[in-house]
C-alpha cells in the first residue's frame, strides 16, 4: 500500500522526501532539550545524512507493510513541524503503534493531537486495524498529555517497555480501538 498524503486540521502528513533532510535535521537539533530525553536519536549533532538514513528506513517499512511514517507540515506555510507514524504494524492481530514528535518551536499548539486523530482514522479506515497503541515513557508529561487528550485509554504501565539510549524504561501503554466511534475525516491528496 502506498502511504497517502493526508490533510487534516491545518496539517499535511506525507511520506518524507529526500529534499526534507535539511529541514528535518534542523528541527531535530532545535528540539534536543525537549525531545532527546525520550528519543535517543535526537542529538545536537544530527545531520541531513542521518535524516536520509531514516527516510530510507521509512521507505523500507512502507514497502514491507510494517510502517507508515510521515513528515508533518503546516498546510499554509509548508513549514516542517515534526514526524508521526504508524509502525510495528501487526496484521495478524490487526494492531500497530502510533508515535509522534514535534519540533520545539511548535510544541504546545495541538500538532501532535491532530496527528493522532488523522493517523488513527487512517489505521481504522484504510488499514482496517482494530487497535492502535501509543507507548509513552513514564515521566514524558507532554506525550502523556497528547495521548490522554486524544481519547486513548491508559491501560497499564509496562515494565522495561521502551529502550532509550540503551536503558530500559517503564512506559504507559495507551490504546485507541475502532469501536470508539466514527473516526475524524481527513482528505487524501493525489501524489
Amino acid at each position: 500500500m502506498i502511504a497517502p498524503h493526508m490533510v487534516f486540521s491545518g496539517l499535511v502528513l506525507r511520506p518524507f522526501a529526500d529534499t526534507d533532510a535539511d529541514a528535518f535535521a534542523a528541527a531535530v537539533v532545535e528540539s534536543v532539550a525537549s525531545v532527546s530525553p525520550w528519543m535517543g536519536w535526537c542529538t545536537s549533532d544530527y545531520t541531513a545524512a542521518d535524516a536520509l538514513e531514516w527516510f530510507a528506513m521509512c521507505r523500507a517499512g512502507q514497502a514491507a507493510g510494517t510502517a507508515f511514517e510521515f513528515g508533518i507540515f503546516d498546510q499554509q506555510s509548508g513549514d516542517f513541524l515534526g514526524g508521526a507514524g504508524l509502525n510495528d504494524i501487526r496484521m495478524l492481530h490487526r494492531f500497530c503503534n502510533l508515535g509522534y514528535w514535534v519540533r520545539q518551536s511548535r510544541q504546545g499548539q495541538g500538532v501532535a493531537s491532530r496527528c493522532v486523530q488523522a493517523l488513527a482514522a487512517h489505521a481504522f479506515g484504510a488499514l482496517d486495524l482494530h487497535r492502535v497503541e501509543i507507548v509513552v515513557a513514564v515521566g514524558n508529561a507532554a506525550s502523556l498529555a497528547v495521548a490522554a487528550k486524544s481519547g486513548a485509554l491508559d491501560e497499564r504501565i509496562a515494565r522495561n517497555r521502551l529502550c532509550i539510549d540503551g536503558r530500559a524504561v517503564d512506559a504507559h501503554v495507551f490504546s485507541l480501538i475502532s469501536a470508539h466511534g466514527a473516526a475524524p475525516e481527513y482528505r487524501v491528496l493525489p501524489h
